[in-house]
């Protein structure tokens, strides 16, 4: 499995696999222990975490998703760095932290707070899509 195997769908908590597409529509499965299956038709918004980019001040303007994940895995490794209840000014603090250069006036807390939310169900669903570990199934490839 890779980033662009999995989705966030606006309107709904969480990330969701992408099992295939259906006639104006797509079939998604929770990408969590509930693995429950729903059908997402075309008028909801689909964001690919393999297209997803953080605004950045510099010279190219973004850095992608998967970039910032394994820059948070390699300052804090498998802890956590922030409690479920931390403040905005936390997340913000801990985010300048982990990609200084992140445009303040276009990420906000909330986007932070979505970003460190998926990147603990990837680190214990699938941690192989951060670490870059390969898994057992792509050692029998």
């Amino acid at each position: 499995m890779e980033l662009k195997d999995l989705a966030a769908i606006s309107g709904k908590p969480g990330l969701y696999k992408i099992i295939k597409p259906a006639r104006a529509s797509i079939i998604v499965e929770s990408f969590d222990h509930h693995r429950k299956k729903m059908v997402i038709s075309a008028n909801q918004r689909v964001s690919v975490l393999d297209e997803i980019s953080v605004y950045t001040n510099n010279s190219e303007g973004s850095t992608p998703l998967i970039d910032v994940f394994q820059t948070i895995y390699r300052e804090y490794g498998l802890e956590q760095a922030l409690d479920d209840d931390a403040t905005n000014a936390e997340y913000l603090s801990f985010f300048k932290t982990i990609l200084p250069e992140y445009d303040q006036s276009r990420v906000y807390a909330s986007d932070i707070k979505k970003i460190i939310r998926w990147y603990y169900l990837l680190l214990k669903e699938s941690p192989q899509l951060i670490t870059g570990a390969s898994s057992e199934k792509d050692e029998e490839e």
